[in-house]
């Protein structure tokens, strides 16, 4: 498989370095804005002539088309801010090769009642145009990192094998990361946190006609969280699984919640109090630069905090209902953790990003030993999640399975 990856920021940082030696991979060109960046992802990888760079504008569709014609690629794996979505989604369609990012297109508020209606949702853009991408024979898989990604995987798994019904899916993600030397420093995109964690977070509900929204940071709840980790506050968070999830699974509810902590959550507020959140570009005397994008450089990039990180993280899904063999009330939670001591070992990549690349790289296995396969648009729900989940063992990836009733954990496993 021939691959242009988009973005060697932390995560793409650590795509590379999972698919490295991964022999189904004939090449991987590494694209990025930043020289300094790619250099140094380059260095990484070692003598390896399979991983050609180029600097990149991922907003200029055009250089897109061109960069992915001159090396051929097969597949165009998006690993940059979403806010560029649509540039590199539409330069794939023209380029005739399929697509992969990690994350959906950008939502857009209700213009009148932004805390109770929902108005575009995420990944609309996309969704929209499956039609014309399968009348070419062309593939786009939409929202395939951590989560979304192995978050839906799980809940399609849960879907297919333990339940017969589905009461509620709840995703939940949270840890004990810490990170020293820093007042202030997110493990994760400041940009993409700033977009989800202060747009108006997205609940489906059946029995209250489908998606509504609430306030950022709505409904808190004590959730005990597996491996060592335990109890964390999570709170209503706009995501990609709450869209995805009730279009492929029949659920009554479906929630995501996020174990942000308390300073991470009054520090969002106060950039949104001053409009540093803003991903508009503003005149600052005679620059044009977006408040977002000055937080942005403010803060250090997340791919440099791997050696100053300690603990694990956690991402998994509650699943409620009744069991598909005995007919009973049950309650699951399939999740995946990472220490990110582990992850520092394997690649030295830390545990966020390490942790959100590994789902995409076993995917482009799977597509490129034709174990999935198709055309259209589609979230990682439309595939079976069987040889998914039995590659996560190779990968170093382990998932458990934890019974619980009524919120609380009977046992663990998997």
């Amino acid at each position: 498989m021939r691959v242009m990856l988009l973005g060697v920021g932390a995560v793409g940082e650590a795509i590379a370095m999972i698919a490295k030696d991964k022999p189904w991979l004939e090449r991987m060109v590494l694209a990025d804005y930043s020289a300094k960046r790619l250099k140094a992802v380059r260095k990484r990888l070692g003598k390896r002539k399979r991983f050609p760079v180029e600097q990149v504008d991922a907003s200029d569709r055009r250089e897109i088309i061109r960069l992915a014609k001159k090396h051929d690629v097969d597949l165009i794996l998006n690993a940059v801010a979403p806010n560029f979505n649509e540039p590199i989604f539409d330069a794939a369609y023209a380029a005739r090769c399929n697509y992969m990012d990690l994350a959906l297109t950008l939502s857009e508020p209700h213009p009148t009642e932004p805390f109770r209606k929902p108005g575009k949702l995420l990944g609309e853009y996309q969704f929209a145009q499956s039609e014309r991408w399968g009348a070419r024979g062309q593939l786009a898989i939409c929202g395939m990192g951590m989560d979304p990604g192995v978050s839906d995987i799980f809940a399609r798994y849960a879907a297919k094998h333990l339940f017969g019904e589905i009461e509620e899916i709840g995703v939940r993600d949270g840890g004990n990361l810490k990170i020293e030397g820093y007042a202030f420093a997110p493990g994760f995109s400041i940009w993409t946190t700033i977009e989800e964690c202060l747009n108006p977070p997205l609940i489906y509900d059946r029995k209250k006609g489908g998606w509504y929204t609430t306030e950022p940071f709505s409904e808190p709840e004590e959730f005990e969280f597996p491996d060592g980790i335990g109890p964390v506050e999570v709170v209503n968070v706009e995501h990609e699984e709450v869209v995805l999830i009730p279009r492929y699974i029949n659920t009554r509810r479906v929630t995501f919640k996020y174990g942000l902590g308390r300073q991470f959550i009054d520090v969002l507020k106060t950039l949104h109090l001053i409009g540093l959140d803003n991903k508009e570009k503003i005149a600052v005397g005679n620059v044009w630069v977006a408040p977002r994008d000055v937080v942005v450089a403010c803060l250090p990039n997340p791919a440099t905090l791997g050696d100053k990180m300690t603990g694990k993280t956690c991402v998994g899904v509650w699943v409620k209902g009744k069991d598909k063999k005995t007919g009973k009330p049950r309650e699951v939670f399939i999740y995946q953790t990472t220490d990110n001591q582990e992850a520092m070992q394997q690649t030295g990549c830390q545990a966020i990003a390490w942790q959100t690349a590994v789902g995409p790289v076993i995917a482009l296995e799977l597509l490129a030993l034709g174990v999935w396969a198709g055309s259209g648009v589609h979230p990682p729900e439309h595939f079976d999640p069987d040889p998914f989940l039995a590659k996560m063992a190779e990968y170093n990836f382990p998932y458990g399975m934890v019974e619980m009733k009524n919120g609380r954990r009977l046992e663990e496993g998997g």
